[in-house]
């Protein structure tokens, strides 16, 4: 019975070991991505609540708390209520596999990468669930774009890590940042790393392609009838699912934890650490782009997705491919 007992709590401990840092990481983020905005646009950002405008994060979930719950009459209730629980519940499971040390990692599991397109494949549940059962023809539109853009760009991503495991020769996380020490996948891929983060642009929602928010048309998307808390957990699933598109990209292409050279400068600073600043630098790469670039309209959003990337990441699969069986480099296990 105590066996049994100090399983359970040891996985609760190593569970919340894992949250409460993202969760703080998000707030965080959150910070950042207003501050990034402030310099392009040359003003000020978050700069009272706290030095630095620090606790600004802190100040909008304390906001969110006290704000009330408002459940419109004719919607679906408990679909309602499900809605951003299973959006933010799954972009937060999600972070069970990413590694950012070679033993610091919550589940090393030898289908990481499958685990991750699992989980990324049910968070448009999610969505389609808060738009239709708010039963408004806006959130619903809302919805319908969000799901067919992330369906969309699921598919060119999917693509373009066969690349990355056509060099590693294995689906666990951890074997495809090893499989980097010599050289990072980015320089041989890195037409294929461009892509992915295009995509994982139209994957997150995030601008330019964040149609599914356009004020003009849908006024807030598909969380236009949330507030409160419930409105908060959308808003907090769709920037761990930010940071974890960013974590994705640092292990397929920049080496994830290992650092750039063998230099005994570098070997000073912790695994985790170089994870992080790896994050960091493409999140910052992320608010660049809100910042920088103009919105698209949904039609080109579908071409680009379907009639660019899609025949592109294909036909890197192939050469890919042919370069390493042609000069016999191909993975053997």
């Amino acid at each position: 019975m105590f066996e049994y007992l100090n399983i359970i709590f040891s996985e609760i401990y190593k569970i919340l070991y894992l949250l409460i840092p993202i969760l703080v990481s998000v707030a965080m983020i959150v910070w950042l991505d207003r501050r990034v905005w402030a310099l392009v646009q040359k003003r000020r950002g978050p700069n009272v609540v706290g030095p630095f405008g620090l606790l600004q994060s802190l100040a909008d979930a304390l906001k969110y708390i006290f704000k009330e719950i408002i459940i419109p009459a004719s919607a679906n209730k408990t679909i309602f209520v499900l809605a951003p629980i299973i959006t933010m519940t799954l972009a937060l499971a999600a972070w069970a596999v990413i590694p950012f040390s070679e033993n610091f990692v919550l589940s090393n599991i030898n289908v990481g990468i499958l685990y991750l397109f699992a989980i990324s494949s049910l968070g448009v549940y999610g969505i389609i669930m808060g738009g239709w059962a708010s039963n408004s023809k806006y959130p619903f539109l809302g919805s319908i774009r969000s799901a067919a853009q992330m369906v969309s760009y699921e598919v060119s991503i999917g693509i373009i890590i066969i690349n990355v495991l056509l060099c590693v020769g294995s689906l666990n996380l951890s074997d495809i940042v090893l499989a980097q020490k010599k050289i990072w996948f980015v320089i041989p891929l890195f037409p294929m790393f461009i892509i992915f983060f295009i995509s994982a642009l139209a994957e997150t929602n995030r601008p330019p392609f964040d149609l599914p928010e356009a004020e003009a048309e849908l006024v807030a998307g598909y969380q236009t009838e949330y507030s409160g808390m419930m409105y908060a957990m959308f808003w907090l699933g769709e920037y761990a699912n930010i940071l974890l598109m960013c974590a994705i990209g640092s292990i397929l292409f920049l080496g994830g934890w290992l650092p750039p050279t063998e230099m005994y400068l570098f070997d000073l600073i912790p695994s985790p650490l170089w994870m992080i600043l790896k994050i960091l630098f493409l999140f910052i790469l992320f608010s660049l782009v809100k910042a920088i670039v103009p919105r698209y309209r949904y039609d080109q959003l579908m071409k680009l997705g379907w009639k660019i990337f899609l025949p592109l990441s294909l036909t890197w699969v192939i050469i890919t491919a042919s370069y390493l069986y042609y000069f016999d480099l191909l993975p053997t296990n």
